[in-house]
């Protein structure tokens, strides 16, 4: 049936007509153990690897290289004293870290993971579930997930809470229009936006190839969608203690910070299964037999080969980039990612559009696009930027408790004076005489 719709030209989605219920059923625990048993891994990998560059062990003393570590450390947060803060809305401060678990739950329901096999006797991918749109779904799911975090912070009945949610409210809505740009190309190029038809759109050649800036594009926003090195500033320990996590412990915390290595594992997913091939063996093993290897459960093992890959460039990137600072970080996204996105897939759009409607082969598409993102990046550089004259930034007073909360000052503002300086006593008469007049002789000559 799926070779006729291919030939009739229609998109091609994985065929789930034999599943039954307890097929259904069987998929969802089996990817529930999967994402847990990740997390405690990913935990694991990434103390280790950490723990290598900084030239140090990490974790190795519970169980053969510290592998129970991770165990140890949830059961630690399992019998952990619970603590509820009595300023919170406690219905909103008890159902936020839920709804950020269920939301990065979700998206591997439709995250094909390998070819049809035979599952305990029935034929069927090895895939929960799949449809015409499937991407904007995973979309949806990290977009409500937010909302977890938003909560979080704002029933807390804190400050440094409420900073934290409020900035991963606008590091979400930022970085997730530069990554709906970046993915938008790859279902201009796949021709759909179910997740098995485009990994079988990539069949010659993975998408990561001629869609390299996409690509980069994307890498940079899954960062700064899961919160993390250089972009965790919604729980930058140095100036919000915690962020939206600062008045949550045992399980409540946990809660949150497995959302947070599972939405690694998600966009590590995505990136493996809309740029990377999804589950088909690099080349030369695909070439082998046959693609023998793209067969049966060994499609598998090399989608899991590459999340974690993925997963080795979190680690690397937090081992080794600094924190940005905020206005840095929302400067990056909105004039730099967006404009960029933008442009590559307007560009993306015409080569395919007369690809299409006339004739142009691969070689001349990437000549094309090339020249197109030089002429860009040209553009960007040559153009001055208007500085404003020194003498027009005075920096303005302002009142930091104006709206009830302390705010930093913000680039060309300055703090009133000090109260504190003005009750300071003023030191003795002999003192400021010594500090007007400078060093006395014997002190010259000491010095001497």
């Amino acid at each position: 049936m799926n070779h006729l719709l291919a030939a009739a030209g229609n998109p091609v989605v994985a065929d789930f007509s034999h599943d039954r219920w307890w097929v259904w059923l069987v998929k969802a625990v089996l990817i529930v153990v999967f994402l847990l048993l990740s997390v405690l891994i990913a935990i694991w990998f990434e103390r280790r690897v950490v723990g290598r560059m900084q030239l140090r062990p990490g974790p190795n003393v519970h169980g053969p290289f510290g592998l129970l570590q991770s165990l140890a450390d949830a059961m630690k947060l399992l019998v952990k004293e619970d603590i509820n803060v009595r300023a919170a809305d406690l219905l909103v401060y008890l159902v936020a870290p839920m709804i950020s678990v269920f939301c990065a739950l979700l998206t591997y329901a439709v995250i094909p993971m390998g070819p049809e096999v035979n599952f305990f006797g029935v034929h069927t991918p090895l895939q929960l579930t799949d449809f015409p749109v499937a991407v904007l779904y995973i979309l949806a799911c990290t977009s409500v997930g937010v909302y977890g975090i938003v909560l979080g912070g704002w029933s807390s009945g804190s400050t440094y809470p409420l900073l934290g949610s409020v900035r991963s409210t606008a590091q979400v809505i930022s970085y997730e229009l530069a990554m709906g740009l970046s993915l938008v190309s790859v279902f201009v190029l796949a021709g759909s936006m179910s997740t098995s038809q485009i990994v079988d759109s990539q069949i010659r050649f993975w998408w990561f190839l001629p869609l390299l800036p996409a690509f980069v594009i994307y890498v940079i926003s899954m960062v700064g969608e899961t919160n993390r090195l250089p972009f965790d500033l919604p729980e930058a320990e140095g100036e919000l203690v915690g962020g939206y996590t600062t008045e949550y412990s045992s399980m409540k915390f946990a809660w949150f910070f497995l959302a947070e290595y599972i939405n690694m594992l998600n966009v590590s997913a995505v990136a493996t299964t809309l740029f990377l091939g999804g589950w088909r063996a690099p080349w030369p093993i695909s070439a082998i037999g046959g693609g023998y290897f793209n067969q049966g459960y060994w499609p598998l093992l090399w989608f899991v080969v590459k999340v974690w890959l993925v997963m080795f460039f979190f680690v690397w990137v937090r081992g080794t980039l600094l924190r940005f600072r905020y206005d840095q970080f929302m400067r990056f996204g909105w004039k730099v990612l967006i404009p960029s996105a933008l442009v590559w897939l307007v560009a993306v759009s015409v080569v395919q559009g007369v690809r299409q409607f006339g004739h142009l082969n691969l070689r001349t598409l990437l000549v094309v696009l090339g020249v197109i993102i030089l002429v860009a990046v040209g553009v960007s550089f040559l153009v001055p930027e208007k500085k404003t004259p020194p003498a027009s930034r005075a920096p303005a007073t302002f009142d930091p408790f104006a709206d009830g909360y302390p705010v930093p000052p913000l680039p060309g503002q300055a703090l009133p004076p000090s109260p504190r300086a003005a009750r300071r006593p003023a030191p003795p008469v002999d003192e400021r005489v010594a500090i007007a007049s400078g060093p006395t002789t014997t002190e010259e000559e000491h010095r001497g």
